[in-house]
């Protein structure tokens, strides 16, 4: 394996701009003809798909909270293997995370600990001048086990602005590593849930080259790659690499996947298909039912609510499915729960109705935030596991239930600070809820026998 040295993208806080940056220094390393992997801090989809698009090497997902620090080695020693500069891209503030053990509160702080990595802290200065130096100050001793190898200002609005900003911080002995100025060309566009998906951008190519040119007018980007260290990472060398994240639902797993369905965790598939499972897309904005030779079905999240209508009329994908779901397990996560509800009604107020196998009804019309950790404890063998299985995963989207339905819950479900929340549903061999699994953490009943047995011929 070559030894891949590393950094971290981190900042203050949401919105300073750390997604940008992190884009712009990929491109302009993978531009210098080095070989640049990512990774995402904390739970996300759309960022990766964003490293993936630039660096064009999968990127993965890196949760302290809801991942056993063995998965967080082998993860990273897969997605860094053969690399010259691996970059995580932190979540939030660099020490925001959940209450809980330290090291294991899901902060971007927790990563740059557990893999011995320096910090690049990217600051949002478009409304301060010399206080920045305070807030670096605070970032730089507030742990003395964290080190910041340096400051990106960002938003700087003239040279003067920088001159001011850049000389108070390198009094304290901190380097600046570069300075991007405010330019609305180099934003992405947003929607509810964050970035408009990488997918989704027609000249992302072209995004992507503007971006290595600002990084490599505007970065130290020799000194940034000086600041890399070595990972760390004796858990993964100790188990050989072979940590699991969740055990596959089937042999053969018919996965949804197209613009409705987008949203599941590339380290679960690979877990799956490590197991030896395999993947079996379907389209139901296509309206195309899940493949007849899998035994089991799999909706992920994403964005239901923009394609209600097109769902409501996939007649096909909807009598597949409930043919499929007579005699095999089916679990819809997030937007594949809302789909398997009774209706959905969109942000317009008008309801579709959905597959009807849960009896559960959401809408997207009064929209409220529903994010943050969750832990589930499997109350029966299901898609996710055997009963008693712990998963860790979160939630993170904006439509309620409007109808809770009459179905079992699926699993006890609490949040990082222990509340009781959401549960979701089962009826037979259908199973749901809000949830996003990243990680089985507790498997008490696992054993070498596959889950499900695939369907007689």
């Amino acid at each position: 394996m070559k030894a891949a040295r590393g950094v971290i993208i981190a900042a203050p806080h949401s919105g300073a701009g750390k997604t940008t940056v992190t884009l712009a220094l990929l491109a302009a390393l993978k531009r210098r003809g080095l070989v640049v992997r990512a990774a995402k801090a904390g739970p996300d989809y759309i960022d990766p798909a964003f490293h993936a698009a630039v660096t064009g090497s999968a990127s993965v997902n890196l949760d302290s909270w809801a991942m056993p620090e063995e998965l967080l080695d082998t993860l990273v020693a897969r997605s860094a293997d053969g690399a010259d500069v691996f970059v995580i891209e932190g979540v939030m503030g660099l020490f925001d995370g959940a209450p809980g053990v330290s090291g294991r509160t899901g902060a971007t702080a927790d990563l740059a600990r557990h893999f011995a990595l320096p910090v690049v802290l990217v600051l949002d200065v478009a409304r301060q001048a010399q206080s920045a130096a305070a807030v670096v100050r605070g970032f730089a001793t507030h742990d003395p086990a964290l080190r910041l190898g340096g400051v990106i200002l960002n938003r700087v609005g003239s040279e003067r602005h920088r001159a001011f900003v850049a000389d108070a911080i390198l009094a304290l002995g901190i380097p600046v590593l570069g300075a991007v100025p405010r330019d609305a060309a180099l934003a992405l566009p947003e929607r509810h849930l964050g970035l408009v998906q990488a997918a989704e951008h027609a000249n992302l190519a072209a995004f992507a080259e503007r971006l290595a040119v600002a990084a490599e007018s505007h970065l130290d980007l020799d000194g940034i790659i000086a600041c890399a260290a070595p990972l760390a990472l004796a858990l993964a060398l100790a188990n050989n690499g072979t940590q699991a994240a969740l055990r596959p639902p089937g042999q053969r797993i018919g996965l949804a996947h197209d613009q409705a369905f987008s949203f599941i965790y590339p380290h679960l598939i690979d877990a799956w298909r490590q197991a030896g499972a395999e993947i079996l897309p379907f389209s139901p904005l296509a309206d195309e039912p899940p493949p007849e030779s899998a035994d089991s079905c799999w909706l992920p999240g994403g964005y239901p609510e923009l394609h209600a209508e097109a769902l409501a009329g996939a007649q096909k994908f909807s009598s597949g499915l409930r043919r499929f779901a007579a005699t095999r397990p089916v679990h819809g996560e997030c937007g594949g729960y809302m789909v398997l509800g009774q209706s959905l009604e969109d942000a317009a107020g008008q309801r579709h109705s959905m597959t009807g196998l849960l009896g559960h009804a959401t809408s997207f019309v009064a929209r409220k935030l529903h994010l943050g950790y969750r832990t589930a404890r499997l109350r029966s063998d299901g898609a996710l596991g055997r009963s008693g299985t712990i998963v860790r995963g979160h939630e993170f989207h904006y439509a309620s239930l409007t109808a809770a339905g009459q179905d079992e819950p699926f699993a006890d479900v609490t949040d990082a600070e222990g509340r009781v929340v959401e549960a979701g549903g089962r009826r037979g061999r259908v199973t749901g809820a809000f949830f996003h699994a990243i990680a089985a953490v507790d498997n008490p009943t696992a054993s070498d026998r596959p889950l499900f047995s695939p369907p007689k011929a």
